[in-house]
């Protein structure tokens, strides 16, 4: 799973990266250090003529569901079940967003306790998860915006450390994931968009990654420092 992340950047890097004009959006970013789930998280949409930044909450909320509290198990879809889940299916053929991070921590095993572990790009860019987002309308009327972050099986930096990892879309792909292409005739994507869009949902080549023990600072949700990347080897 993937149930912890950073985004240590700026706001000017961020708007850089993903090509977002900075007259159509007020700055919110701040570095984070530790993003944990029912957390607001920012994601990048395209709204069928440019790319959108904006904020989620982290547990995907179904339209249909009937309170908000499925969102805390929410916050990973299995890309192997994207379609087979009616909680999944229509937002990953409508409704996909990219999730910005510089890393996401995972837990090893070790004896009787867990070793931190965060896990980034060797050349320490920002890179997009493959997420997906949905709005739910609460009781009150008032519109939910949330998201899920798509794993899939673990490439072989990973492997040793967990039996899942995100979806990582390298940059000439995330037009693709983003793309609000739909059937005329359905509610799903247009099959070769579809068959386009599976060939993603796979391991991020493990050369190009690195993986750092980190302090057990991290452990806690309540701690979003610097502090929390710091590596406990030196290196």
């Amino acid at each position: 799973m993937c149930g912890r992340f950073t985004l240590t950047v700026t706001w000017e890097e961020l708007i850089t990266r993903y090509l977002i004009d900075p007259e159509s959006v007020s700055p919110f970013h701040i570095p984070r250090y530790n993003i944990a789930p029912t957390q607001m998280v920012t994601a990048i949409i395209n709204d069928g003529s440019t790319n959108r930044i904006g904020q989620l909450q982290w547990g995907l909320v179904p339209s249909w569901a009937k309170d908000a509290s499925a969102g805390a198990k929410m916050i990973n879809a299995r890309s192997e079940t994207l379609e087979a889940k009616p909680a999944y299916r229509m937002p990953f053929y409508r409704k996909r967003c990219l999730i910005p991070a510089d890393g996401f921590y995972e837990w090893q095993k070790n004896g009787n306790g867990k070793q931190p572990y965060r896990i980034s790009l060797k050349n320490g860019e920002v890179f997009s998860m493959a997420g997906l987002y949905d709005t739910w309308i609460t009781p009150s009327g008032d519109k939910l915006s949330t998201c899920t972050v798509i794993t899939t099986e673990p490439n072989q930096l990973m492997a040793p450390i967990h039996n899942r990892m995100p979806v990582i879309l390298r940059p000439a792909d995330e037009a693709l994931w983003l793309e609000r292409q739909t059937s005329s005739h359905t509610h799903e994507g247009s099959p070769s968009l579809l068959q386009s869009l599976k060939k993603l949902l796979r391991p991020y080549p493990a050369e190009d990654m690195q993986a750092i023990p980190v302090s057990t600072t991290v452990n806690s949700v309540k701690n979003d420092t610097e502090d929390c990347i710091r590596s406990i080897t030196g290196s």
